[in-house]
């Protein structure tokens, strides 16, 4: 099976960080993957997205024209991608920035108050595991487990201070979705 995501967002919210966690998870799961960034000139602020694929088999194409899973950590993000998705599809949308429904029927979706989510855990810039949290709780794509594994060895040991508020983001993520079903 292969599983395509966007992660999307504007500079700074982590959209990059966030589909790197999910691709060195499925490596380490020995699953086949693909990470493309794309980014905007600016370094905070302009167009931040990534396209993860993940599969059990090798990958024929790494560009996805119509994706699976649409992380969209802000408005210009589902405008762009709701459009695209194949049908049946699951977005996961930061209710902080998001201030519309999911337009198509055919797609399901969630709508986390992300950055929320984030401020009350102590960081502003832990949205974007908050959204891999609810991400991986609302579609089998890896288990939790396996992400917090990875983000744990690929981490720069400099930055294993913040191993446990990156866990707990993903764990809120993961409850919330958990409570809506």
């Amino acid at each position: 099976m292969e599983t395509n995501i966007i992660v999307s967002g504007f500079g700074g919210q982590g959209t990059l960080f966030a589909g790197q966690v999910l691709a060195y998870a499925a490596m380490d799961a020995g699953k086949h993957v693909t990470w493309i960034p794309s980014y905007g000139p600016e370094m905070r602020g302009g167009t931040a997205r990534c396209t993860v694929t993940i599969s059990d088999e090798s990958i024929g194409s790494p560009l996805t024209r119509n994706p699976a899973i649409v992380l969209a950590m802000n408005l210009p993000s589902l405008d762009m991608y709701e459009p695209m998705m194949v049908e049946g599809g699951l977005v996961i949308a930061n209710s902080s920035l998001i201030n519309r429904e999911i337009e198509r029927e055919d797609l399901r979706g969630f709508y986390i108050p992300a950055a929320e989510m984030a401020e009350d855990i102590g960081n502003p810039r832990l949205s974007n595991m908050v959204m891999v949290g609810a991400l991986l709780e609302a579609e089998e794509v890896l288990p939790l487990e396996v992400v917090k594994k990875a983000l744990e060895e690929h981490l720069p040991k400099r930055h294993h201070k913040t191993l446990p508020s990156n866990f707990k983001a993903m764990d809120d993520g993961a409850a919330f979705v958990r409570a809506l079903s």
